[in-house]
């Protein structure tokens, strides 16, 4: 399904009748990592999952986003398809907006489930510090006028060498989109949630390590970790009968 968002065509499917259930998936992945959650739910729930722009099947926003642009976002799609105050479930970047539409009560569902979520700034390794210190060296030389000629070509390998997948695999505006989201941190707004959250983290995580999910839920009032033995960035599909299993069981 299709329908229009900002002037942007965005895909979505909506299956199932019951109470309504949002899901919001991860930095430039899509619907089909939710396949067998969907599955679960929708012999007993609405479940609407959309793609954001950029993403999927839907259009990619003219200019960069930041982290209110796609909690706008969200609340427009939200009433375009009229869900009640839906239970909402994000995987890492959907986390993040997740969490930033709790932390300042836009909105306020009973019962949210957050998977390997981002919204945290985590310590940088050495080795992280060393390539980000010399991204920013590179881009300062090859502003001088002798690059001129080059500097594009020289900035595109240097960014290829520097610049994380997720960075080198997107068009510039989906780039500066990223540098935007990346560099919020939610930890403050933790305590003004007041929904019941489930954390479902891989053990093994490296991108949102599980360090940061005892601290979203030292911070959340009502809130319980459940922890995916082996699991990684995607551990509602390393062990999707497990997630499949607390979800069930969380949602009711």
């Amino acid at each position: 399904m299709q329908t229009e968002i900002n002037g942007l065509k965005i895909n979505y499917i909506d299956e199932g009748s019951g109470s309504p259930v949002l899901f919001l998936h991860g930095w430039g992945s899509s619907i089909l990592p939710f396949t067998n959650l969907i599955n679960t739910l929708k012999p007993t729930h609405r479940v609407v999952a959309l793609e954001f722009p950029g993403c999927g099947q839907s259009e990619t926003m003219k200019t960069p986003w930041d982290i209110n642009d796609y909690c706008n976002f969200v609340l427009e799609f939200i009433e375009k398809l009229g869900l009640n105050n839906p239970t909402l479930i994000g995987h890492s970047h959907g986390g993040r907006v997740i969490l930033k539409l709790l932390g300042e009560k836009q909105l306020t569902p009973k019962k949210v489930v957050l998977l390997d979520s981002a919204g945290l700034i985590p310590k940088k390794s050495l080795k992280q510090k060393f390539r980000a210190k010399s991204f920013k060296f590179i881009k300062k030389v090859l502003n001088l006028p002798i690059f001129n000629k080059n500097r594009e070509k020289l900035l595109d390998k240097a960014r290829k060498k520097y610049g994380s997948a997720d960075y080198n695999a997107a068009p510039e505006v989906l780039r500066k989109t990223l540098v935007n989201v990346v560099n919020v941190d939610l930890r403050h707004l933790l305590g003004n949630i007041e929904s019941s959250v489930l954390l479902i983290w891989g053990e093994k995580d490296t991108a949102t390590p599980l360090s940061d999910a005892k601290i979203i839920e030292a911070g959340i009032k009502d809130c319980g970790l459940c922890v995916i033995k082996d699991g990684g960035h995607f551990a509602f599909l390393d062990n999707p009968y497990q997630a499949s299993a607390i979800l069930k069981s969380f949602l009711g």
